[in-house]
């Protein structure tokens, strides 16, 4: 009754810790007992050899690049041979098939210039027949109105007046509006064709080149005097036979050149004063 629900305890040392046999112990009539002394059996690896294998496989399949081939091997050897991979290859379409309709209308556009009713063709040959008054002039390019070179020259003329000192910008307006309202009245009178106002706008501003010129000389030297006044009168004459000239070729005005010439006079003598004065 003594060892009534006691266990013998045995405590292991050493190598018997896996050895031991049994512990009992029993109540109430019984006894039970349970053993450790199964063998523990422990599985070992050689962990070289299979990362050696591992590296020479992967070097074999794989040379250190992606191999499409091996990746379509491996597919079929996974989801059976009869698999044949797709690959989305880009074509380039067809010309034709490209050109859509807005980018032929986009094409087929004529340069900004030219929307803007600026040729520059023009504007290069009306400047040189103003340059050289005996130079003949082809009629068809009289009938352009492009008022992009007048209105250069204009600010010309009253930027270079300012810097000798002469704000003349409301003066050159004023002359230059009724000087071509004067000469759109008087070519119509003496013409049978007829003439536009944008056409007597553009001559006239062409020909107010040399007096530009006039007014840079201004510039270095005063213009009252002897000299001035020879300098004067020659730009007056330039202006008034280059504008007369491209008068006469744009309205066929045979044999009126010296009567379109004599008011063209007037109205860039004006602007002659302005420039001296």
């Amino acid at each position: 009754m003594s060892n009534y629900g006691k266990r013998n305890v045995h405590t292991p040392t050493g190598d018997s810790f896996y050895s031991s046999t049994s512990y009992g112990g029993g109540a109430a009539g019984g006894e039970f007992s349970y053993s450790f002394a199964q063998d523990q059996q422990f599985e070992s690896f050689d962990y070289n050899s299979s990362q050696q294998q591992h590296s020479s496989s992967t070097s074999a399949a794989s040379p250190g690049y992606y191999d499409p081939s091996a990746a379509v091997t491996s597919v079929q050897q996974a989801y059976g041979a009869g698999i044949q991979p797709t690959y989305y290859v880009p074509t380039a379409a067809p010309a034709a098939a490209g050109t859509s309709e807005f980018e032929k209308e986009f094409e087929d556009e004529p340069p900004l210039l030219e929307e803007l009713g600026i040729n520059p063709s023009h504007i290069m040959e009306k400047t040189r027949s103003v340059l050289n008054p005996l130079r003949k002039t082809d009629a068809t390019i009289l009938q352009d109105t492009d008022l992009a070179g007048p209105v250069v020259f204009c600010v010309l003329f009253g930027f270079i007046l300012l810097l000798s000192g002469k704000v003349q910008f409301g003066y050159i307006y004023g002359i230059g509006v009724i000087g071509c309202l004067s000469m759109y009245f008087l070519l119509n009178m003496m013409s049978t064709a007829g003439v536009s106002l944008g056409i007597v706008v553009s001559v006239l501003g062409y020909c107010l080149l040399p007096m530009v010129g006039l007014a840079g000389v201004n510039l270095l030297f005063s213009l009252q005097g002897i000299v001035g006044s020879v300098l004067t009168f020659c730009a007056i004459l330039w202006c008034s036979m280059s504008a007369s000239k491209l008068f006469v070729t744009a309205l066929n005005m045979n044999q009126q050149q010296p009567l379109v010439a004599y008011p063209c006079a007037l109205v860039y003598g004006v602007f002659a004063l302005l420039a001296v004065f």
